[in-house]
């Protein structure tokens, strides 16, 4: 009988919630801000879908939402949106490592980061930093991986 999971996954939120405090939080990194504007183009989704969402997390205890003056993150929101975007960053930083393209990687890293478990993200994790250490092994490894292609 295979062993039970203990902990299934990093993220106890719909995709969707996920998406909207990486947002946030990457606006609010990059900017200082996040506005409802701001956030429907970077997710590419009308601003009162958007605004809906918000209004949603703001209830959840997520962000703080005044309208007219943006989106701030509580506490929660900046716990939950820096670790989804470190989540983000490994998946990213692995894929590119072994030189796939941009477009590659994005479209795979937005597949995967949503279901992927906190065990295996350990290990991507673990991985990723071995690898970005020590430039002779991922060499060797890209070798390998040109002889599957």
């Amino acid at each position: 009988m295979p062993a039970k999971r203990q902990e299934p996954t990093t993220h106890l939120h719909s995709p969707a919630v996920e998406d909207y405090l990486e947002q946030i939080h990457n606006l609010i990194e990059s900017k200082g801000y996040a506005r409802v504007v701001d956030i429907a183009a970077g997710l590419g989704i009308s601003q009162a879908s958007v605004t809906n969402m918000i209004q949603r997390l703001d209830a959840e205890g997520y962000v703080i939402y005044e309208r007219y003056r943006g989106v701030v993150l509580t506490e929660e929101g900046r716990r939950i949106g820096a670790a989804i975007v470190e989540r983000h960053d490994i998946l990213t930083r692995f894929l590119a490592g072994f030189g796939l393209d941009a477009a590659t990687v994005h479209h795979d890293v937005e597949g995967m980061e949503h279901h992927i478990s906190r065990q295996t993200l350990q290990v991507f994790t673990v991985i990723t930093r071995e690898l970005e250490s020590n430039p002779e092994l991922l060499r060797k490894l890209k070798r390998r991986l040109k002889t599957l292609r």
